[in-house]
């Protein structure tokens, strides 16, 4: 037997572009990192960009670059043509994927255009987004790149040694952090080195996690809230944030206090360098500076977690 093959209307499998597609796949990157043949990681979702703009996703490249993604269902438009230069000036950004149902011809021979005459370093994406069926099997997502630029050309041997020396230089830091983090803290005794720019422990509440994080250029701590669930995690938040002030005393400094109305997660934070993953001679200072940050955070904030009743 030989199954049927046949197209899904995407609202029948996500709802909304927004609330159910963006969240489902800044959750599957590796659907996408597979059409691109590339890795990426989530750095944030819906990205500020001014007072009124927010970029559905920001995410990180093998190279350490920012991407932007823009999502929509429907014909492709000049507005979002335009939020996505928008997002990439404004963000930094190096490389710009839009995600679409229907791409319109003059829509991919703007960004055609744009890959033309933008610096070497800056590329655009454009992927026609599809959810097929066999038979009565679930429906899967499909990535189509209708447009792609030449860069993509580069030889596989350089892109690869880059990617490898990349994800070297990040497990060898982290495998630095863990020894000097598990002499101060239990909270990650269970993780071990990871090629992401972050690392994630429980903090006991499903959803709900510490994390360290090591960037390019800067390094912070933070406390996430981001189970699936965005009244719970602002109730959450909201919690804490009672105790603001008892919470800053203890951890000795102003905190970043993020509740992201407009977005599924919370969280509280603290910036720690400005130096990153790039300054190896300064790694002894900026793994020292994180890993007291943490102790400081957790100290600060557990009593208060353990009280959480949701």
């Amino acid at each position: 037997m030989v199954g049927r093959l046949k197209k899904v209307p995407l609202r029948e499998v996500w709802k909304h572009e927004e609330k159910d597609f963006t969240p489902w796949l800044s959750e599957n990157l590796d659907v996408l990192g597979e059409t691109l043949g590339m890795e990426l990681s989530l750095v944030d979702k819906e990205a500020g960009v001014g007072e009124s703009y927010e970029a559905d996703l920001l995410l990180e490249g093998p190279n350490g670059d920012l991407i932007v993604v823009e999502n929509q269902f429907g014909r492709s438009d000049h507005d979002h043509l335009g939020k996505i230069l928008t997002y990439l000036s404004n963000l930094e950004a190096k490389k710009a994927i839009w995600i679409c149902e229907r791409p319109q011809p003059e829509h991919k021979a703007a960004v055609e255009w744009l890959n033309k005459n933008s610096p070497a370093d800056v590329s655009f994406y454009v992927l026609k987004i599809e959810a097929i069926q066999i038979d009565d099997s679930q429906p899967a997502p499909q990535l189509l790149i209708e447009t792609e630029p030449s860069a993509q050309l580069k030889e596989a041997g350089e892109i690869k040694g880059d990617f490898v020396e990349r994800h070297e230089r990040r497990l060898e830091f982290w495998a630095q952090l863990l020894e000097a983090s598990k002499k101060k803290t239990q909270l990650f005794q269970n993780i071990g080195p990871k090629k992401d720019h972050w690392l994630s422990a429980g903090a006991g509440i499903s959803g709900v996690v510490w994390q360290y994080l090591i960037l390019k250029q800067g390094s912070r701590v933070q406390f996430n809230i981001e189970s699936s669930d965005a009244s719970k995690n602002k109730k959450i938040f909201d919690e804490l944030f009672k105790h603001k002030d008892e919470v800053e005393a203890v951890f000795g400094d102003k905190l970043e206090w993020e509740r992201l109305d407009e977005r599924i997660s919370s969280r509280v934070g603290k910036q720690v360098t400005s130096k990153g993953l790039r300054d190896v001679d300064d790694w002894s200072e900026i793994i020292d500076k994180m890993v007291d940050a943490i102790v400081r955070l957790e100290k600060a904030l557990n009593k208060h977690v353990k009280e959480i009743r949701i």
